[in-house]
């Protein structure tokens, strides 16, 4: 992303959310937090495209047995896992950090966590906070619209249109006239 770029940035702590989202708390009790992970990647990747939101899905490193990764889902979705010895708030405070001290960012950047000494932490550098409650909220919200837009405006069968409508003689009238007869 360019530093003239006006998009923002939605970092989310993604156990936070898991274990608050009703769904996705569902999901990893009945088949487990690889799935759950998952689920809440798919919702992510929605969102992000939809609002044009940079997003940064982030999950401590202590349920993987791993080194740190980041994937790139799609161009506005990423998904980092931190080392072993770095939380996910580590992780956000200072990517947090990095932003506010490059003074060309013109851009937002939002943390989505309900941990209350997070949000206090990452306003200290400068970054807006929404809890994990509303950002499920906002992506089911941008959901319905995106399925709204997909639908056609108005399906119109050939018993619905304004021909099948008119009694059969003046049916016959504008044939004719159609087809110039």
């Amino acid at each position: 992303m360019s530093s003239s770029s006006n998009l923002a940035v939605l970092l989310v702590d993604g156990y936070n959310a898991i274990g608050r989202w009703p769904e996705l708390r569902r999901v990893r009790d009945r088949d487990g937090y690889e799935d759950a992970r998952r689920a809440l990647t798919e919702h992510l990747v929605n969102y992000a495209s939809f609002q044009s939101i940079e997003t940064h899905l982030v999950f401590d490193a202590q349920l993987r047995d791993m080194r740190a990764t980041r994937e790139q889902v799609t161009s506005t979705c990423f998904v980092h896992f931190t080392d072993m010895d770095c939380t996910a708030d580590t992780y956000i405070e200072k990517f947090c950090a990095r932003r506010r001290q490059d003074r060309t960012r013109s851009d937002r950047t939002i943390v989505a966590t309900s941990d209350r000494a997070q949000q206090l932490t990452v306003i200290g550098y400068g970054a807006e906070w929404m809890s994990v409650e509303q950002l499920e909220a906002d992506v089911r919200l941008t959901a319905q619209r995106a399925s709204r837009k997909r639908k056609p405006a108005s399906k119109r069968t050939a018993k619905g249109s304004l021909m099948h409508r008119l009694n059969p003689e003046a049916q016959a009238k504008l044939a004719a006239m159609r087809f110039g007869n």
